[in-house]
């Protein structure tokens, strides 16, 4: 009965890299992730990440907070987030938004909320 048998074959797990990862970049972007308090966008550097990035620099301005931003684009650290659908914003290693083109309106009142 060969339809019952156990083929021993390992299976793969599917990833959005591409198939550039491997344990050393997914540990490297584990490391980033954790690195450091700071605001991130993460996303390709596509025409709606660039926008989130924009809105968030004016937001941080308004606030007068520092204003840097992290891109990356990296997507090995993009899914160290659990992030599948950019752009998206991570406020000091918290994503707090996702999938959608922030308004610098929205950005400064998570802001408020988040560093209060």
């Amino acid at each position: 009965m060969g339809l019952f048998k156990k083929k021993n074959k390992e299976e793969k797990v599917p990833c959005d890299c591409g198939g550039n990862c491997n344990p050393k970049s997914m540990e490297k972007a584990e490391n980033e992730k954790t690195e450091g308090a700071g605001v991130k966008v993460l996303g390709s550097g596509c025409a709606k990440c660039n926008a989130l990035e924009a809105a968030t620099k004016q937001a941080l301005e308004q606030l007068c907070m520092d204003t840097t931003i992290d891109h990356v684009t990296d997507f090995a650290a993009i899914a160290a987030y659990g992030v599948m659908t950019t752009p998206a914003l991570v406020i000091d290693g918290k994503v707090v938004s996702y999938g959608k083109v922030l308004k610098s309106e929205e950005v400064v009142k998570i802001l408020q909320k988040v560093r209060g």
